[in-house]
């Protein structure tokens, strides 16, 4: 059986291994003004957008899933024929209308896709899966690295389907943003009342940042720290402790809103990276995906893994 992988570009993967395992984008396009950009997860023309024609508009942008028909078109033009099933990952649904609108779709394209398989000179059914991450950015790496894993490992749909359940259930997606008042506007822009005007000014004023986790479809600021530096080293100690403590998938995944040498630069970065080596897991790394960006802002950091559920002490 043929088994497609299908992300939406919210996912931090490295372009390199979405090339590797053959992974489909779902494109989010991201729009501020008369100006848009749509993110097929290119790390060099995000970076080259944000900074040439979003700058600080970026807090005023919005990002757009593709439509119910959108996906529907894509499915039936790409998918139905190179593959008998598809997995689909999704930001969480409490995020964005990338998971509705796919689910939505996928009920036509179930119903639609008949035609097409035969004309293609396939007899056998279609299947399709859309599951929620339930998180976002980094967080949404586990998942998709371990579903392209079972894939590669010739492992059938119904047990990654199962696994994918699992899997994301106990997937953590940690950010850090560098610029609390971006964060804030962002958050105004967004309704969301997660960072207010009171708690931006006091972390403007004692360069105190928040580390905001997504987990189980909530997005919660879990921990305070003061300066960026020092809570990028906060954040990369707490990723190597899980590392040690047993992750569920063997991959941390990291992704930053700028040039990764940066990224690595960081206080802790030295020490995840050797501790990841010593217990034979994955570290990943990727400039953050568009949407990420324009959420976190630029030079924030996101970090990703999946483990058994804890209590986060940040």
């Amino acid at each position: 059986m043929r088994i497609g992988l299908v992300v939406d570009s919210g996912c931090d993967l490295p372009i390199e291994f979405i090339r590797a395992h053959g992974i489909t984008i779902l494109p989010i396009t991201v729009r501020s003004d008369l100006i848009s950009f749509e993110d097929n997860r290119d790390p060099d023309a995000t970076l080259r957008f944000f900074r040439e024609q979003l700058g600080d508009r970026a807090h005023d942008a919005e990002s757009e899933p593709l439509g119910v028909q959108q996906v529907h078109d894509l499915f039936l033009r790409e998918l139905v024929t190179r593959y008998d099933a598809v997995i689909v990952l999704t930001i969480t649904a409490s995020r964005s209308k990338i998971y509705e609108n796919t689910l939505q779709a996928s009920y036509a394209i179930l119903k639609d896709y008949r035609p097409i398989r035969k004309a293609a000179g396939f007899d056998t059914p279609f299947q399709m899966r859309v599951i929620d991450s339930q998180t976002l950015f980094a967080g949404q790496v586990p998942s998709a690295w371990e579903a392209a894993r079972m894939i590669d490992a010739g492992i059938g749909a119904a047990p990654i389907r199962e696994r994918m359940e699992q899997v994301v259930n106990d997937s953590y997606g940690y950010f850090l943003p560098r610029d609390l008042y971006y964060l804030r506007a962002r958050a105004q822009k967004r309704g969301d009342r997660s960072v207010g005007w009171v708690s931006a000014a006091l972390g403007s004023a004692l360069d105190i940042k928040p580390i905001i986790r997504g987990w189980r479809k909530q997005t919660e600021p879990v921990g305070k720290v003061r300066g960026f530096e020092h809570g990028a080293e906060v954040l990369f100690q707490h990723a190597a402790d899980r590392v040690r403590a047993g992750l569920l998938v063997p991959v941390v995944a990291l992704s930053y809103g700028g040039e990764l040498d940066s990224m690595r630069s960081l206080p802790g970065y030295a020490n995840l990276r050797d501790t990841c080596f010593e217990c034979g897991v994955q570290l990943t790394e990727s400039v953050m995906s568009m949407t990420a960006m324009v959420n976190v802002g630029a030079e924030g950091l996101t970090v990703g893994f999946a483990c058994p559920e804890y209590q986060a002490a940040l």
